[in-house]
């Protein structure tokens, strides 16, 4: 079960897995805030041996948990993001890592729709060591003041994992390949799976009505292996 702590620059992050753990993940929310799936997501990461961090990235919002159906409120507070906000944050974190004793190259993001978009940001930081996107929009037009996914993959500080659905109208197989082209010249190693008959969210088991546990389950067990192989233990 997560604990939840407040960090001196207001982030509350929520923290699974043991403080000595040879990795670290931080774990980026979907649109909906972190709420029940995101906090087993993370619990989930902890008892695959990472220690890992869920920062709440809606707490100037309060940190609301959104209904999944209430699409309007997720994009009011995902309207209120800054490129300079996303980073304090995400550098906030990666700080409380680096107090627990780990450095960039043992520390990994995986994010989740919205929070996709943020993990492949954090990539170009420097800040962490590889990142993991399922279903990161702003593929090819960006969103949040962020670069789109197409112009960060020349930035990659390090290794990438991009895990799509081939059924995702909101993310169609066109930028998908505009993606894939880009990646074609990361400066590091990148991996990009599209799952054919997957839907947008389809890692989310509490949205049954997108949930896909085959795709959902490879896409998890790839994504562990990937921090394990990439990221040195400390």
């Amino acid at each position: 079960m997560t604990t939840r702590q407040t960090l001196e620059s207001g982030l509350p992050i929520n923290i699974a897995g043991a403080l000595d753990a040879p990795r670290a993940v931080i774990v980026l929310q979907e649109a909906f805030g972190v709420n029940d799936h995101i906090r087993d997501v993370t619990d989930r990461y902890g008892d695959e041996g990472f220690l890992a961090v869920s920062p709440e990235l809606f707490h100037r919002d309060g940190s609301p948990e959104i209904a999944y159906t209430d699409f309007a409120a997720a994009l009011t507070h995902m309207g209120n993001f800054t490129r300079e906000t996303l980073e304090a944050d995400l550098c906030a974190t990666a700080t409380w890592l680096n107090d627990q004793g780990f450095t960039a190259e043992n520390i990994g993001v995986v994010g989740y729709c919205m929070g996709g978009t943020v993990a492949s940001f954090a990539n170009t930081l420097g800040i962490i060591g590889a990142a993991a996107s399922y279903y990161g929009g702003g593929v090819v037009n960006p969103r949040f003041g962020l670069p789109s996914i197409v112009q960060m993959t020349a930035h990659f500080a390090g290794p990438w994992l991009g895990l799509y659905g081939g059924l995702d109208k909101g993310i169609p197989m066109t930028e998908i390949e505009a993606l894939r082209e880009a990646l074609s010249s990361s400066p590091n190693d990148t991996d990009l799976i599209v799952y054919e008959d997957a839907d947008h969210g389809f890692n989310c088991n509490d949205r049954t009505n997108v949930f896909n546990a085959d795709a959902a389950a490879d896409a998890t067990e790839r994504t562990y292996e990937f921090f394990r192989e990439v990221l040195t233990e400390r």
